[in-house]
């Protein structure tokens, strides 16, 4: 399979260029720098969205299959985190009675506890890295910018609502 672009595909333009490039450099800085405040408070970000996400969820719970389909990871990617995961006692495994092949991942006190402490910290850090860098009408267009690019990619619709943004989630 050739990964040449097609010879139709036009270059981007000047503007478009600056666009992209600004916008993975905002990405990479705005990440780099909450990933370092996470790691600070002995979290990785896969680690935060995983103890975020089980306690958004009833009984602190999720098939291994809907946690990843959220993540936008594979199964078996996710399937290893949690396996590191479970090692700290973070979260724990058990069977999915609805899919035998499959299990569930559930949130532990020590895993609620690890979440509830390091809420705050990562808050600050989504505050002074980002939301704080930003007047309230430029994060409005940027919240609408981002779904309509988180959307599938086959989709041509943004999704109908914002993201929850709901404590302790960031």
């Amino acid at each position: 399979m050739s990964t040449k672009p097609a010879a139709a595909t036009p270059w981007l333009g000047p503007e478009e260029d600056r666009a992209w490039r600004a916008y993975r450099r905002m990405v990479i800085a705005v990440q780099a720098r909450t990933a370092q405040d996470l790691a600070d408070l002995g979290l990785s970000e896969p680690d935060y969205e995983v103890l975020c996400t089980l306690s958004e969820r009833p009984g602190n719970t999720s098939t291994l299959h809907e946690q990843a389909a959220k993540m936008e990871w594979s199964r078996s990617r996710l399937s290893r985190h949690a396996t590191r995961m479970e090692t700290r006692g973070l979260i724990r495994r058990a069977p999915d009675p609805g899919d035998g092949r499959g299990c569930l991942l559930v949130l532990t006190d020590k895993g609620l506890d690890t979440l509830q402490q390091a809420a705050p910290g990562h808050v600050a850090s989504v505050r002074r890295h980002f939301v704080d860098q930003l007047a309230p009408e430029e994060l409005e267009t940027l919240g609408r910018i981002a779904i309509k690019l988180a959307a599938p990619a086959n989709s041509h619709d943004a999704p109908a609502g914002a993201p929850d943004h709901g404590a302790p989630r960031s």
